[in-house]
């Protein structure tokens, strides 16, 4: 529970950015990304800075060119970025790091209930695939999430808006088997009955489904905790929009915000 004490004590106002690592931070996850080469010209800025520049352009939204001069400039910091996210670092560091935070709260690493859920965002000039979701009337993308029954991003895909609920689920439990391989059952709303999700995997798939006197908004069971996770990437100013130019960008920085929910909590309760 948040107070004015423990606001103190995790107050990032002594950093030279509020996304920048605290020691904490960097202590936990320096062990989980890639050595650098051995070989080759030696690094010109340490990787805790490049994470710095990754987190400063995801959390303000702002261009790689437009990186403080005090920051790895824009063709180092995006070569990492690149080279990261084709490295699938960022998905395996969010795997890590929910492990980690599962463990800490006396759960199993790997979970056995889930809930998936979409969120359709607009793009913008940068181009790439998009679609338009009738649904939402959004031109864009759609951003699908499995997450834990506390919230934890498992797996995040990104695809054009235009990707109906039931086509996007089979690829996203699909690629659930192998990291998470004790996941036995599924939340979801109405979007995802029928056969197309129900014989994708062995994962049973139970429908929340909304009360027959309900009247506008209310809040359904087991759904919002998805919900919850959109809000929490979507502090991110990168996320306001889907701003990438690839699909593979996109989930990257899916990845990258799952995880710096993560370290930020993890860190605290350390």
């Amino acid at each position: 529970m948040w107070t004015p004490a423990t606001r103190r004590q995790h107050s990032r106002a002594g950093l030279r950015y509020e996304t920048d690592l605290t020691d904490a931070e960097w202590r936990l996850i320096a062990p989980l990304l890639p050595a650098p080469k051995r070989t080759g010209r030696p690094l010109s800025w340490p990787l805790r800075e490049i994470v710095n520049a990754i987190f400063y352009v995801m959390r303000g939204g702002v261009a790689w060119r437009l990186l403080p001069s005090d920051l790895p400039p824009k063709s180092t910091a995006y070569r990492w970025f690149a080279a990261w996210r084709d490295g699938g670092v960022f998905e395996a560091l969010n795997h890590a790091l929910l492990m980690i935070d599962r463990e800490r709260s006396g759960r199993p690493a790997s979970p056995s209930a889930c809930i998936i859920d979409s969120q359709s965002v607009k793009t913008n000039e940068a181009g790439g695939p998009r679609g338009y979701d009738a649904g939402k009337k959004i031109m864009g993308r759609k951003r699908h999430a499995l997450v834990d029954t506390d919230g934890r991003g498992l797996v995040l895909f990104a695809h054009p808006a235009s990707v109906q609920d039931r086509d996007g689920a089979g690829p996203l439990l699909a690629a659930s088997r192998r990291p998470f391989p004790f996941i036995e059952k599924v939340f979801a709303d109405a979007g995802y009955q029928g056969p197309r999700v129900a014989t994708a995997t062995r994962i049973a798939v139970e429908i929340v489904r909304r009360k027959p006197d309900q009247i506008g908004f209310a809040v359904q069971p087991r759904r919002w905790v998805v919900e919850r996770f959109f809000a929490w990437i979507n502090r991110n100013r990168r996320l306001w929009k889907d701003a990438e130019a690839t699909i593979a960008s996109a989930t990257a920085f899916l990845y990258a915000a799952a995880a710096m929910v993560l370290i930020r909590r993890i860190a605290r309760a350390s």
